[in-house]
C-alpha cells in the first residue's frame, strides 16, 4: 500500500470531539492515518478507558468529558488550554458537527493554537442544520428529498400527510441532538399513529421530517472530500453503502469504494459554489424513480468511515487536509477502488436483519477487496480489545434494562 508523501511532522494533530460517544471508530481512523506517518497525534477522550486512548499512535490523551450543554466560551477556553499544553500549533480534526461548528465560528480566537481551514464561519452550522441545507439545495438546484421542519404538533400532522408514510425523522440541528433530541438517530416511522405516539403532548423538539425513498427504488451513496481555500476540491471520493445499523437508516457498517464521476462532480460543484473548505462527509440517496442523486446529509467534518477512501498515492481526506494546510501539494491521482469498509460488531446484526428481510445472503458478506476494518488492526490491536469489552458492557446493560422492564 502506498503510504503517500511525507507529512510535516512539526505540525501535530488533535482529535477533537464534543459530546459523549466513546465507541467511535472514526476518531480511531484519524489517529491511525496520521500517526502511521510519524506525525504526533493528540486525542480528546471521554475517559482514560475510551478505546481510542489505547492506540499506540496516540502521543497524548486529554480526558475532557463534554455533553454539548456547555457554554461556547467554556468550550473555547478548554480547547485553548489543550492547545497550550501541546506546546505548539496543531491541526484539529473534528469528528462531530458540533466540534466543526465551534472551530469555524471561533476560528479567530482559536488561531493562537490551531491551524484551521479557511471556511466561512457560519457555513458549517448552515450545512449541519437539515432545514437550512434543504433550502440551500433548493436555491442551488441540488436534488434533495422533500423536507419539512414543523414548529408545532399541528404542523407535524400536516407535514406527515403531505410527505406521506413511511417518512424519516432526524434531529434538526447539530446542537439540538445533544441538548433537546427529537430522536436518538435517523428514524423511520410507518404511520401517523406511530408519529403522534412519539410526540403526544407538550412542545415539539427540533425535528426534521423527510420524504422516505423506498428501499426497492433506492441506492445509498457516500461522498467524502477535502476542499482547500475557496471550495477547491483537493480529493473527492465516492462509494456505495451496503448496510447500516440500525438497518436502512443508521451509521454505515459495510461500504465499498466505487468511483462515480457524476456524483463526484455533483459534490465537488456544490462545495465550489458555497465556498466550503475542510473535510466533508455527504450522504446521497439515488432515486431510481427519477434517476437523480438526492442529498440527504452534509456533515462538515471527517466522516466515521473516511478510511474507506484513498487515492493511488495513499491520500485520504485527513492526510489531504494536513498536506494542504501545511502548504504542501496534494497528489491528484485516481481513487483506489480496491477497498471496502466494515464495522464488524455492528455489521453482524445488520447482516442478520438483511437475511431475515430479504431471504438471501447480504451483499459484500464475502469480499475480494482490501478490507479496512473499523477496529481490528494487526499493528494496533488494543483499541479493538477495549472496544469489545466496552461494547459487551453496553449490550449487557441494555439487555438488563429490557428484562427489568418486562418484569415490571
Amino acid at each position: 500500500m502506498n503510504a503517500g508523501p511525507p507529512l510535516d511532522r512539526a505540525m501535530p494533530t488533535l482529535l477533537t470531539k464534543i459530546g459523549s460517544y466513546p465507541l467511535h471508530h472514526g476518531g480511531l481512523g484519524v489517529v491511525r492515518t496520521i500517526g502511521r506517518l510519524g506525525v504526533p497525534v493528540h486525542a480528546v477522550v471521554e475517559d482514560r478507558f475510551t478505546p481510542v486512548a489505547f492506540s499506540r499512535h496516540v502521543t497524548r490523551r486529554f480526558v475532557w468529558p463534554t455533553t454539548g450543554l456547555e457554554e461556547p466560551r467554556l468550550l473555547i477556553d478548554a480547547l485553548l488550554s489543550i492547545g497550550r499544553a501541546i506546546g505548539s500549533r496543531c491541526m484539529p480534526v473534528p469528528t462531530d458537527d458540533e466540534a466543526a461548528i465551534l472551530l469555524a465560528e471561533h476560528s479567530d480566537q482559536l488561531a493562537e493554537c490551531f491551524l484551521l481551514p479557511a471556511v466561512p464561519s457560519g457555513l458549517p452550522r448552515r450545512l449541519a442544520d437539515k432545514a437550512s441545507l434543504h433550502r440551500m439545495c433548493e436555491e442551488l438546484g441540488v436534488p434533495s428529498p422533500r423536507t419539512r421542519a414543523p414548529a408545532d404538533r399541528d404542523e407535524l400532522v400536516e407535514a406527515g400527510r403531505e410527505l406521506g408514510f413511511p417518512l424519516v425523522l432526524k434531529n434538526l440541528e447539530a446542537w439540538s441532538r445533544l441538548r433537546n433530541p427529537a430522536v436518538s438517530g435517523t428514524t423511520v416511522v410507518r404511520d401517523e399513529r406511530e408519529l403522534l405516539a412519539r410526540y403526544p403532548t407538550g412542545a415539539l423538539p427540533p425535528v426534521l421530517m423527510q420524504e422516505y425513498i423506498p428501499r426497492e427504488h433506492a441506492e445509498d451513496w457516500i461522498t467524502h472530500l477535502y476542499c482547500g481555500a475557496g471550495g477547491t476540491p483537493r480529493v473527492v471520493f465516492t462509494g456505495l453503502k451496503l448496510r447500516s445499523w440500525p438497518p436502512y437508516a443508521g451509521v454505515t457498517t459495510r461500504a465499498v469504494a466505487l468511483r462515480n464521476s457524476c456524483l463526484a462532480e455533483l459534490a465537488a460543484g456544490l462545495c465550489r459554489r458555497i465556498g466550503y473548505s475542510g473535510p466533508a462527509d455527504l450522504d446521497w440517496r439515488y432515486d431510481r424513480r427519477d434517476g437523480r442523486y438526492k442529498l440527504v446529509d452534509f456533515n462538515p467534518r471527517a466522516g466515521a468511515q473516511f478510511r474507506l477512501f484513498q487515492n493511488a498515492d495513499g491520500i485520504d481526506v485527513v492526510r489531504a487536509m494536513h498536506l494542504d494546510l501545511t502548504g504542501r501539494d496534494v497528489p491528484d491521482s485516481p481513487q483506489d477502488e480496491n477497498r471496502d469498509f466494515v464495522a464488524g460488531q455492528l455489521d453482524l446484526p445488520s447482516a442478520a436483519v438483511w437475511l431475515r428481510d430479504e431471504h438471501r445472503l447480504p451483499p459484500g458478506l464475502f469480499s475480494w477487496r482490501r478490507t479496512e476494518r473499523a477496529w481490528l488492526c494487526r499493528d494496533d490491536p488494543l483499541p479493538a480489545a477495549a472496544d469489545a469489552i466496552r461494547f459487551a458492557g453496553v449490550v449487557a446493560h441494555r439487555l438488563g434494562r429490557s428484562l427489568h422492564a418486562r418484569g415490571d
